[in-house]
């Protein structure tokens, strides 16, 4: 079977489907509880990097290659604060540097051979990793995520794994229209695009829509699950492209983003986060932080599963989208675009363009 990336067009600047990420971001390679002392290898826009904490639990991040025979260092094990790689048994540091070989002889040297090292973070629950110009990484931050510590906020996360262009998924989160795919999940409905403001950094669009999700009553989260008990009322729904991550909001109970972790053309890794506010419940603000870091961490999940069923029924649809698109190449034919309406969306792919032509 042919190789559905062998059959790519030449890259132009017009087609979205094409163009690769901008490395001077910070993007969430994996969630901090992913990452141990045995090695994790995660890939990043086509490059295979390995993670690992060192003795002192500080995430590294390197090229999964060993610098001697080129296999995967995610298959070693940690020793100290370095990788050993399986093969051999070279040790390299956190900083890419060989610095032990088992058999090296008393008249040789170690190689001069290095493994590039990555800037790396953790941050709110997730390892961020800087794959552009390092000098840059301390002007750049990542996407922050308030929610995730603050005890007012009840979060969920899920994986999305997608055999898509990573434009698909943007798209998407940002098609505020596309509610039809969701009756049984969404909180929401009857959206109408009020503002969209757009800068070479990112795409803000404001939306009136009609809710039904307001956590004011200890009982109210049953209206995720009890379509009798759903009361509409008008809500603002604002959704952010900010580059290359996606957030939203729908009133002041409702928060969701989603990091991106692109692997390639035609395959892409986000993670999805879901956060439900309790600021309206004030009687339990003036309870013990301890309590209140119990509920929280208690309840950490349980949106999971509607997350679930949102990731589920918009893949189908992405890798549906991909492959017509690839399907077009491969017959010969102009690569198939949607005949898209809405302007949130053709401001996304201008956004895609100039990040994707960036240096």
């Amino acid at each position: 079977m042919q190789d559905p990336a062998s059959s790519k067009p030449k890259a132009t600047y017009q087609d979205v489907r094409q163009l690769g990420i901008n490395l001077n971001h910070w993007y969430a390679i994996a969630l901090s509880r992913e990452v141990s002392q045995k090695p994790v290898g995660m890939t990043l826009w086509e490059k295979p990097i390995v993670l690992y904490r060192d003795s002192q639990g500080k995430v590294q991040a390197l090229d999964d290659r060993c610098p001697h025979r080129y296999v995967k260092l995610s298959r070693g094990q940690v020793v100290g604060d370095a990788i050993e790689c399986a093969y051999h048994g070279w040790q390299i540091s956190g900083e890419g540097e060989c610095v032990v070989i088992p058999y090296l002889e008393s008249h040789q040297r170690l190689p001069a051979c290095r493994v590039r090292s990555y800037p790396v973070r953790e941050q709110d629950g997730f390892v961020w990793v800087f794959p552009g110009d390092v000098e840059r990484a301390e002007e750049i931050a990542p996407m922050g995520l308030p929610e995730w510590e603050h005890l007012n906020y009840i979060g969920s996360v899920t994986t999305i794994e997608c055999e898509a262009h990573f434009s698909f998924l943007i798209e998407n989160l940002m098609d505020m229209y596309h509610g039809h795919l969701h009756q049984s999940y969404q909180a929401w409905a009857d959206p109408q695009l009020q503002e969209l403001t757009q800068t070479d950094d990112r795409v803000d669009v404001l939306y009136q829509a009609q809710s039904y999700y307001r956590i004011d009553k200890i009982w109210s989260i049953s209206q995720l699950f009890f379509p009798q008990l759903r009361r509409l009322h008008p809500e603002p729904l604002t959704v952010s492209y900010v580059y290359p991550h996606w957030a939203s909001a729908l009133g002041e109970d409702f928060k969701i983003y989603c990091l991106f972790c692109p692997i390639g053309l035609t395959h892409t890794r986000a993670y999805l986060l879901h956060f439900t506010s309790l600021n309206a419940f004030h009687r339990l603000h003036k309870l013990p932080v301890r309590f209140r870091r119990f509920v929280k961490d208690s309840l950490f999940g349980s949106a999971k599963g509607l997350l679930d069923g949102l990731v589920r029924q918009d893949v189908e649809m992405l890798e549906d989208e991909q492959q017509a698109y690839l399907s077009s190449v491969r017959d010969g034919q102009r690569p198939v675009q949607p005949l898209e309406l809405n302007r949130a969306l053709m401001s996304v792919q201008k956004l895609i363009r100039v990040q994707g032509l960036r240096d």
